[in-house]
């Protein structure tokens, strides 16, 4: 039978490993793997000596106990159903946008579809997600947004969830258009339970995601974690609408943090639901969405500074 460490000896074995073992987001381990690779990274974790670095024995401590060779056997199986995925940098499909996450980028990516989807620029992207208890204003903008974002051949990210990532899901497949949804649990436990046959139907003709490995339940860590996935792989933001408290809004500060655009439909001065979108207008952190010539101008400016950026780097533009 083999041990960890020879199942280990395979990259992509390897980052299936730490992808069960480590939480998302973790930073330590993302920089172990740049540093010397996930192979060794689990070599060093199992180690009887301690990794010589100032935080190495808790994180040797923390993750040591959660590499099990029965789970990394039954992740392993789970992933070789027909149909599912595991991508890790390098791969033709890997979104180069979750690179700008630095250490904390996903281990490895499970994804279940059409994972061409990803191989798209990030301006191509289209994030739209907002308020779980969303109105029927909140949802007929996304909608109508959606739908014109579909007519631009635009990619529609959304988070699955209930209220506007159902409605923006629903509104891109309804118009024959490509939309990935990014889990925070595993592929094959599907959440919402309500979402069940949306999602479904979103594996079939579009993508699901996760960085979570089959078997992985959703919690708040991982639905925050979730959030700066979201942002990272599209080229600008679209908040439909939120909450002044919405998790919404977590997402669309990790996007300015990763300089992505973010845009917010404003809603009644009147609606609570739409409080979080007037509190990112108020402070300058969202641009003013009236229509969708205004989020095909952000993701014009991100096309723009992309290109910008390498004649900058070719040493063609002062």
């Amino acid at each position: 039978m083999d041990t960890i460490n020879e199942l280990a000896a395979d990259e992509r074995t390897a980052r299936i490993i730490l992808a069960v073992a480590s939480e998302p987001g973790d930073a330590v381990t993302g920089r172990m793997i740049r540093t010397v690779g996930a192979s060794e990274t689990i070599a060093r974790v199992l180690a009887d000596e301690v990794p010589p670095r100032p935080d190495g024995d808790t994180w040797q401590r923390r993750l040591a106990p959660r590499i099990d060779l029965a789970q990394t056997r039954r992740v392993l199986a789970e992933t070789e159903r027909p149909g599912m995925r595991v991508l890790i940098p390098g791969d033709a499909e890997w979104p180069a946008g979750v690179d700008a996450l630095g250490d904390g980028a996903p281990v490895a990516l499970w994804a279940k579809g059409d994972t061409g989807l990803l191989s798209r620029p990030v301006w191509d992207r289209l994030t739209v997600t907002g308020a779980r208890a969303s109105t029927a204003y909140g949802e007929h903008a996304t909608t109508e947004l959606v739908q014109s974002a579909v007519a631009d051949s635009r990619v529609v990210f959304s988070g699955g969830a209930y209220g506007i990532d159902g409605a923006a899901h629903r509104a891109a497949l309804a118009s024959n258009g490509s939309t990935v949804a990014v889990l925070a649990g595993g592929l094959d436990r599907l959440y919402p339970a309500g979402h069940t046959d949306l999602l479904t139907r979103v594996g079939k003709d579009g993508l699901l995601l996760s960085e979570l490995p089959p078997g992985s339940a959703p919690t708040k860590w991982r639905f925050l974690q979730r959030g700066r996935l979201l942002a990272a792989l599209s080229g600008t933001v679209l908040i439909a609408e939120a909450g002044y408290r919405s998790g919404s809004l977590h997402t669309a500060a990790r996007a300015i943090e990763l300089g992505r655009s973010v845009g917010a439909v404003p809603g009644p001065l009147t609606s609570a639901a739409s409080a979080g979108c007037h509190r990112l207008l108020r402070d300058g952190l969202g641009s003013i969405i009236t229509g969708y010539d205004d989020v095909r101008e952000l993701l014009h400016e991100v096309r723009d500074g992309a290109h910008r950026a390498v004649r900058e780097r070719a040493g063609l533009e002062a």
